[in-house]
């Protein structure tokens, strides 16, 4: 199977992201691993290494150029598919401690023999986002939550904030042209007790172009939120 380890280090360089021979091997190794299940389970519609390299494991450790993620900080990826972002954020900050949560329990089964085979420690988390994020044992617990092409924004906040710690970042990774978006969300993100922090743009090496979304946790989310997920949907906020 195609060598991505090079293109990944310096491509990572290119960014101003330190990435290291061990740490491309194990992306080498979750690349490898992922192709092998994907001709089980549909995990992943990208099939060609390069592609993979830029558009799932660069695209998801770019998060780190624009926020930076300290030593035991707790991070719930929400909708979490093959990992992407969170397994790639924790081959790259090993002292991440990760959730990976998804309403689907084959991808988890995945994850879970890829954290044997590379190996990372997670929490594997099988519940919808809306039904987990009224849960005392995740509910506020949480320094970041990401979430990558799983909904619209504003949606996507009343599934996400709820588990933000006062002061915790979600960072939602969009496409190019994310304004209509966050127009959409700015009722969202003020009732349920947050601010837009930062809007970041960025390009693969491929051209293609992305965006993150930072929110941040600053007052109370109410009680009532999240709603049930057909609520959510039918009644954005």
């Amino acid at each position: 199977m195609e060598d991505i380890r090079e293109r990944l280090i310096s491509s990572a360089q290119d960014a101003g992201i330190a990435l290291s021979g061990e740490q491309a091997e194990g992306f080498q190794q979750y690349m490898e691993l992922l192709l092998n299940w994907n001709q089980k389970i549909n995990l992943t519609a990208i099939q060609e290494p390069e592609e993979i390299a830029y558009k799932h494991f660069l695209d998801s450790i770019l998060i780190l150029k624009y926020r930076e993620m300290p030593e035991g900080a707790k991070l719930i990826d929400v909708g979490t598919g093959a990992g992407f972002p969170g397994v790639p954020l924790k081959l790259m900050r090993p002292g991440l401690k990760l959730t990976l949560l998804d309403g689907l329990n084959k991808r988890l089964v995945f994850l879970k023999d890829l954290a044997e085979k590379l190996p990372f420690s997670a929490e594997f988390v099988h519940a919808r986002a809306e039904e987990a994020g009224r849960q005392g044992t995740y509910r506020g617990k949480f320094d970041f939550a990401t979430a990558r092409a799983v909904a619209p924004l504003n949606l996507l906040c009343e599934y996400c904030l709820p588990f933000l710690k006062i002061g915790g970042v979600f960072i939602a990774m969009k496409g190019p042209e994310p304004g209509e978006e966050v127009c959409a969300a700015k009722n969202a993100v003020a009732l349920l007790g947050c601010t837009l922090d930062a809007i970041e743009k960025f390009e693969l090496p491929n051209g293609d172009s992305r965006s993150l979304i930072l929110i941040r946790r600053t007052g109370p989310i109410p009680a009532a939120y999240p709603r049930h997920g057909a609520k959510i949907a039918k009644s954005p906020l």
